[in-house]
């Protein structure tokens, strides 16, 4: 006969234990999952703290008075500014414009005529009855006293020019050559006359 051992065995001898794999996985989605609990706890937190601070920078910013310009200037400003643009169509309208002159005579000069000098100048308002001064005067050189009449004429013909007059025209010699040397003077239209 055989003995047979009728006491139950060790409870420990049946089970295997898991693979590590298995625990490794099952250790890590726990850290994780940890993880992920402590990141959302802390944001929902931060986020919270951000709310109550910009809800009282709000209530801080809704109880400052905002200021209000006194009415006085407010109602200053379009006669300010009305008062400025007449000014500067008063000033504009009295402007002499030398480089539009300039240029018309400089587009009339013939080809034997050189200039050696040109003076120009904003006119003076003359007195009641008093002729106005010049304001424009030309001296240069040619070869002939045709070309001195020939610019003469082209001057005259400039629109901002007025009372354009010979004042002297008289022979000279300039490096051993003959020339004329003349001299021209003329007014300036005032701003707003008649051409």
């Amino acid at each position: 006969m055989r003995a047979v051992n009728l006491l139950p065995g060790d409870a420990n001898e049946g089970r295997k234990t898991p693979p590590l794999p298995v625990l490794v996985g099952c250790g890590g989605t726990v850290l994780v999952t940890l993880f992920l609990a402590f990141t959302f706890l802390s944001a929902t937190s931060t986020v919270g703290e951000r709310k109550q601070a910009l809800t009282d920078a709000q209530a801080t910013l809704a109880s400052i008075p905002s200021p209000e310009p006194p009415p006085a200037i407010i109602g200053q400003i379009p006669q300010q500014k009305a008062d400025r643009v007449t000014a500067l169509a008063s000033v504009l309208g009295q402007r002499i414009a030398f480089d539009r002159i300039l240029r018309e005579v400089s587009q009339i000069v013939p080809s034997d005529v050189w200039l050696q000098s040109l003076t120009a100048s904003v006119p003076k308002v003359a007195a009641l009855g008093a002729q106005p001064g010049e304001s424009f005067k030309l001296v240069g050189y040619t070869y002939s006293q045709d070309a001195v009449a020939r610019f003469l004429a082209r001057l005259e013909v400039v629109p901002d020019l007025t009372a354009v007059t010979l004042q002297s025209s008289t022979g000279t010699t300039v490096s051993e050559h003959p020339v004329v040397q003349f001299s021209i003077s003329a007014q300036v239209r005032a701003p707003g006359a008649p051409s």
